[in-house]
């Protein structure tokens, strides 16, 4: 087969992979992937697949368990139909947020992950905007962790805002807004976020100069939408104009749309890397598409040359 390369996905965002195969040029691979009666995931490569360079797409998203067992899955069926080199493609990594200690007998569940995806056989991973960086370390193979902050950008930038902030809804996120500030020219502000007592409301202060200013929130990820909603509150009540707010990975459990749909943030922008199914769009949401961006990686992969200029 030579150095082929060939591209496959799992059912948890084929229409991601079906746009990256666009942009690599390549057709999707032929794969069954469904289940038993009883649950249990069933896979079969339907090619050839002996001495290949393979790319599996998936993403764990919700259903997080049922995606990453059918990670794990199709991993080990192209370990044993002797794929030469397996990447698994993971724009959003579940479990992300479970990546240290922070309270007594609790799991560190990124790690735990890291281990039986490393365990299941892949090569090396390319994955999207970790919720934390060191996660890199959990895996014993090499990890390719893209931005999504070059399309994010450059979706902005043609919005030709004025007198613009960037704010980080939590202090993990700040050298990620510090950084696109930079890029964008905008002023840098910061979310002072504080929890009087378990299950009361956070008291949420804003540090820097916002009033009278557009404000693009950026986080990696937004999942309930309850800290974006209050901040959103929080800048009305200090004086923005247009809140706009950005995200990597746009979970959005439970009500989280209808949160956003009824708080008076202007627009929410996030990328593909989950598929927004029918039942979560609205007027208010934008989604940007990173598969070219991915496909650029997964070419550069395939080809060993150099990744480096994208982690931008």
């Amino acid at each position: 087969m030579g150095n082929t390369l060939k591209i496959f996905t799992g059912r948890a965002n084929p229409k991601l992979a079906e746009e990256i195969c666009r942009c690599v040029k390549v057709p999707l691979g032929k794969a069954m992937v469904t289940q038993f009666a009883d649950g249990e995931c069933r896979v079969k490569i339907k090619e050839n697949v002996r001495g290949t360079d393979c790319f599996i797409v998936q993403p764990t998203c919700p259903p997080v368990n049922d995606n990453l067992m059918e990670l794990l899955t199709m991993i080990d069926a192209f370990c044993r139909a002797s794929a030469r080199r397996i990447t698994a493609v993971i724009p959003y990594y579940g479990y992300g947020r479970q990546d240290k200690k922070d309270e007594p007998r609790v799991p560190i569940t990124a790690k735990l992950v890291a281990d039986l995806i490393t365990a299941a056989g892949p090569h090396r991973i390319l994955t999207m905007d970790l919720h934390a960086a060191q996660i890199q370390g959990f895996f014993k193979i090499p990890v390719d962790n893209l931005y999504a902050t070059p399309v994010l950008l450059d979706y902005f930038q043609k919005k030709g805002l004025r007198k613009l902030v960037v704010i980080s809804p939590d202090p993990g996120g700040v050298e990620r807004a510090r950084a696109f500030a930079k890029r964008i020219k905008a002023s840098l502000a910061l979310v002072d976020k504080r929890r009087p007592a378990a299950n009361v409301a956070s008291i949420m202060n804003i540090i820097g100069e916002v009033e009278s200013r557009d404000v693009i929130i950026l986080d990696d990820m937004i999942d309930t939408g309850g800290t974006i909603v209050g901040v959103v509150k929080a800048l009305k009540e200090k004086g923005s104009r247009d809140v706009f707010a950005a995200c990597s990975h746009g979970v959005l459990s439970g009500s989280a749309v209808q949160k956003i749909e009824e708080s008076q943030l202007k627009e929410l922008v996030i990328t593909n890397s989950i598929i927004l199914g029918n039942e979560k769009k609205c007027k208010k949401i934008a989604v940007l598409s990173v598969a070219e961006l991915l496909g650029e990686a997964i070419k550069r992969i395939h080809e060993e040359t150099s990744v480096s200029t994208l982690f931008v």
